[in-house]
């Protein structure tokens, strides 16, 4: 089986530079990455889906084949219908792998033809999350090296 099209799934509630390392190293191990915005009734996002989607597509321009969408409802359901046979699911740190675990385990009973591939992301980002990201922006401390740089002006203009 060759894994042609893989999604990458989150909220991207703002993307960080953590998401930008995972999803280019996906983009050179799949023909095509769908960075995907989940519709998610449980959280309450600081951007709206079409304020992240927009986000996205800034930042990952320069990547051909990589393209952004949003989705409601099951991830594997939307995987399916964009005929991918990978999900992307990014690691930080150990904290991370027994949430991701499971979850790779319910979208493997839901859906057995959908590879769940890990990436681990870089070192250097392993403390970044979109949460820590928002908190430090609130109170419009020092955002280098968390975000990409028009991110960092889009938090700056959402916080003031």
């Amino acid at each position: 089986m060759i894994l042609n099209i893989a999604i990458y799934p989150g909220s991207f509630d703002p993307v960080t530079n953590g998401h930008l390392d995972i999803i280019e190293r996906a983009a050179v191990l799949f023909e095509q990455v769908i960075v995907a915005v989940a519709y998610n009734s449980v959280k309450e996002p600081l951007f709206t889906v079409q304020e992240r989607l927009d986000m996205l597509k800034l930042v990952l321009q320069d990547l051909p084949n990589v393209r952004v969408d949003a989705y409601r409802g099951l991830t594997v359901r939307f995987a399916r219908e964009q005929g991918a046979r990978a999900l992307i699911r990014g690691l930080r740190a150990v904290s991370d792998f027994e949430y991701e675990f499971t979850m790779a385990l319910t979208n493997k009973k839901l859906a057995p033809e959908i590879e769940t591939v890990f990436l681990m992301t870089e070192a250097k980002y392993s403390f970044i999350s979109s949460g820590s990201v928002k908190e430090v922006a609130r109170y419009q401390g020092c955002l280098d090296d968390m975000v990409p740089y028009p991110v960092v002006r889009i938090l700056r203009d959402k916080f003031r």
